[in-house]
């Protein structure tokens, strides 16, 4: 959603009271309060808080203070995802997201992972714990059709990052367009897709997307990498196609989240597993910093806040 959509607010004379998870280097008009977690602020700081910056964390309690904030306006995430913010955004607040923050850097674990299972790292890694020289081939990602299921920021950077290694790609989104094909689609491009890339939001649409009848349109040995969220899988379904060596995965999310001890996932062949780490990288620092920096700034001018992904509701 564009800045175009969300409303103009007039400059405010006092400065703008924002919650925040880190230090900020100063900003005309806005008053940061940095808060990540643990003991709040006083009551009557909060009373003047209009806008918070989650902190950087899933762990429930960084929406500690949400309901602490009569006068919240605009609630800005760190995370590129933002379904697990929605229970908890309170009528009348705006809400945006960290749009472009984490584009890079997923897309570069989605690449990581792709790599790593066409050309068998991770059995080389465990051939090299044994001290055993395991030489084999591997399928190439050269000549492969890769399908991109999305296309927003990570998906774009997904298949910018593919363009150079010879292999077709065909992108997919909800709707389509020139160049991107409709998630209607899908049932005809699956039979031919080598590899597939997740790169969705979770929503209601995207929940259970890639199901039972989904994996079985994939031609055998076919490879699913999955960096947008664990539950736009089947858990059930993937396991089944994995433990059956039909279909191969490399995850960096799942469902559920932490993966507990003893899950099928866990044993399951052909599989490549990170924990969530797509977005938490060295780029991550700098890049929050700047978009916070920005945010701020639009808002203390009045200006429209940027990445909204909810518009503000009214109280029923």
């Amino acid at each position: 959603m564009t800045a175009a959509a969300v409303p103009r607010h007039p400059a405010r004379s006092a400065p703008l009271r924002a919650l925040v998870p880190f230090g900020l280097p100063a900003i005309p008009g806005v008053q940061p309060v940095v808060w990540a977690g643990g003991p709040l602020p006083s009551a009557q700081v909060l009373a003047q808080v209009r806008v918070h910056v989650l902190p950087y964390t899933f762990d429930p309690a960084s929406f500690a203070a949400i309901a602490h904030l009569p006068a919240l306006r605009v609630l800005q995430t760190l995370t590129a995802g933002y379904e697990h913010v929605l229970a908890h955004l309170p009528p009348g607040v705006t809400l945006c997201n960290a749009g472009g923050v984490h584009d890079d850097s997923t897309a570069e674990l989605a690449l990581a992972l792709l790599l790593a299972a066409q050309r068998g790292l991770p059995d080389f890694v465990r051939a090299q714990q044994r001290h055993e020289w395991a030489h084999a081939a591997y399928p190439s990602l050269a000549d492969r059709r890769v399908l991109v299921v999305g296309h927003g920021g990570v998906g774009r950077a997904v298949a910018a990052r593919l363009a150079p290694f010879g292999c077709e790609v065909t992108v997919v989104a909800r709707t389509a367009r020139e160049g991107v094909r409709a998630v209607a689609d899908l049932p005809v491009l699956l039979g031919r897709a080598d590899v597939v890339v997740l790169a969705v939001p979770l929503t209601e649409q995207t929940r259970g997307l890639v199901d039972a009848r989904f994996l079985a349109a994939l031609p055998a040995g076919a490879l699913l990498v999955n960096v947008s969220r664990g539950p736009v899988v089947d858990t059930a379904a993937l396991v089944a196609e994995l433990r059956s060596g039909r279909l191969r995965a490399a995850l960096d999310v799942t469902d559920p989240e932490p993966l507990p001890p003893g899950h099928p996932l866990w044993d399951c062949p052909g599989l490549l597993l990170s924990p969530h780490v797509a977005g938490n990288s060295s780029a991550f620092g700098p890049r929050a910093r700047r978009l916070v920096v920005d945010q701020l700034s639009r808002l203390a001018a009045g200006d429209p806040p940027l990445h909204v992904v909810v518009l503000p509701t009214l109280q029923a």
